[in-house]
Formats: structure tokens, C-alpha cells, sequence
């Protein structure tokens, strides 16, 4: 996540053994909520998500497979080909989590990255934010970990960190860095094949909602600003949406109307979830 708090423990983070153990045994859904399948999209075409669609998002602990959800959204790092191919035969479509506009000292490609390119912390320990404005330098960094999703079977991408431009990150970004590098970033996507969403970074959705499949949100009702999301909605394009406060009767309502594919998370994004269905 790009602000703090607006954020959850991502993979690389250090949990402890008998916490990760706790969190894998919550439970992730409900007994009357259906199975649900993403059927996958015609040959040599790339998936593209509907509004409403049904999904889980876990970034940590073990991956729970048994969650009745169409759409997963899971580390790219830590998540294997064999995982993201059984998802596949369950009829699911995948995700694959990187984070894009920040650098992760604890992911295997950490020392690929030039120490100029490092600025301030984004408030995760061990996070610090990207000069975007490199793009010819982090071109290939971020190639290549799309390769990887690639390779292991994913349908589309979530990068995070896409909103550097509105934080204190030690240098001097502007909105048109951010756009020239989000818009980068999408067609490494579809240059592979893959969906790509938009994270937060709502202020510039009108500009990029063309060049994106997808939005991921965070905390858009405790902000008071999920019609600010809407665009994605009327082109046919999911929001994939969590809040992390409060208790899901408290928005789910309005969710239900805007058509969003909403979750209540814990901030670790571990398996449990609660979920808002759709609208009638």
C-alpha cells in the first residue's frame, strides 16, 4: 500500500510462526456463499473482469485454495506455478501481486536494483519508494518480473504502490511521472498477455481507466470516496474493493449499489475474509 495506514502486512513481512498459524486457520467465507468460477478467456485473448465478480485477496500465511471465490489475488513472489495452475483447474483466475513503485528489500531481486533509484520509505519497514521518473532503468527490472507471472500461470497483474506522486518519497514527482510510468506498467501487462489493474491512485482514473482492466481499492468507504471509482464500473470493468474498519453492514449497502467487488480484510491480508454479495 502506498499510505500508511491504507495498507496490510505483505508477503516478505516478519510474522511470527505461531501468528501465521492462527491466521491460516480463521475462516475465509461463509457456508451459503456459492461456488463460484471465472470461465477462462477465448484463446489469444487476455481476461478481463466484470463488475461484481467474486474474488479473494491474501498477501499472507498459507495460501487457502478452498475460499469459493472466481477471482485470486495472491503474491507473485511467494505463490508457485503448481498453486496458481491448480487454481486454474478449479475454474479460478488469478492475480499476481507485485509492487511496482516501491523497492522490497526482502524479495529475491532486491540487489538488482541500483541504490539511486531508492528513496524515502513508504512506512513499511523495509520498503523504500522508486524513482519513477528511471523509467528506461526500471523498465527491465519490472520486465522481468512480469516474465515471472507470466510463467507461472497468472491471468493478470496487481501493482502496488502506483500513487508515489501524491506521497513524500524524496523526489520531486509529478502527476505526468506517474502517468508515463502507470502507463508503462500496463503494457508490460498486455505486452505478456495479462490484465492489469489500476491501484488506488484515484485522482487520475478519468486519464488511465482506458489503459487499465481492472481497479484495486482500499478503504474507499471510510474515505467517502467510492463513486470516485464509478468510471471502471460503467466501462464494464471491475473494482476489486476492501475496507479494513468497522463492520461490513456499515458499507456493503452502498457497495451493493455501485456494483463493486467488496471484501472485509484484516490488515495482515491472511485468508479470512468476509464478503459483500452482489446487489439484487
Amino acid at each position: 500500500m502506498s499510505r500508511p495506514p491504507r495498507g496490510a502486512v505483505r508477503g516478505g513481512r516478519a510474522l511470527s510462526l505461531a501468528v501465521l498459524l492462527l491466521l491460516a486457520a480463521c475462516t475465509t467465507q461463509g457456508p451459503d456463499e456459492p461456488d463460484d468460477v471465472a470461465p477462462a478467456p477465448p484463446p489469444g485473448q487476455r481476461w478481463r473482469p466484470a463488475p461484481e465478480v467474486s474474488w479473494q485477496w491474501q498477501l499472507s500465511g498459507k495460501l487457502d485454495t478452498s475460499v469459493k471465490a472466481a477471482v485470486y489475488d495472491v503474491d507473485g513472489f511467494n505463490t508457485t506455478k503448481e498453486q496458481v495452475s491448480a487454481l486454474e483447474k478449479a475454474g479460478r483466475r488469478t492475480i499476481c501481486y507485485l509492487s511496482t513503485g516501491a523497492w522490497e528489500e526482502f524479495r529475491p531481486d532486491a540487489g538488482d536494483f541500483p541504490e539511486e533509484l531508492l528513496g524515502e520509505g513508504n512506512g513499511w519497514e523495509g520498503e523504500r519508494w522508486l524513482d519513477i521518473r528511471r523509467r528506461a532503468e526500471l523498465e527491465p527490472l519490472m520486465a522481468k518480473r512480469f516474465d515471472m507471472c507470466r510463467e507461472k500461470g497468472f491471468d493478470a497483474v496487481e501493482p502496488d504502490n502506483m500513487d508515489g506522486y501524491r506521497n513524500s518519497t524524496g523526489f520531486p514527482l509529478t502527476a505526468e511521472d506517474q502517468l508515463a510510468y502507470n502507463r508503462l506498467i500496463a503494457k508490460l501487462a498486455h505486452d505478456r498477455g495479462m490484465a492489469v489493474g489500476l491501484k488506488n491512485d484515484l485522482d487520475q482514473i478519468p486519464q488511465l481507466v482506458g489503459e487499465f482492466d481492472f481497479a484495486v481499492n482500499e478503504q474507499c468507504a471510510e474515505y467517502e470516496e467510492c463513486e470516485r471509482l464509478t468510471p471502471f464500473i460503467a466501462a464494464g470493468k471491475a473494482v476489486f474493493h476492501v475496507e479494513y474498519e468497522g463492520r461490513i453492514e456499515q458499507w456493503c449497502g452502498q457497495s451493493q449499489e455501485l456494483k463493486l467487488s467488496s471484501l472485509q480484510k484484516k490488515y495482515e491480508l491472511d485468508a479470512w475474509r468476509q464478503f459483500c454479495p452482489p446487489g439484487d
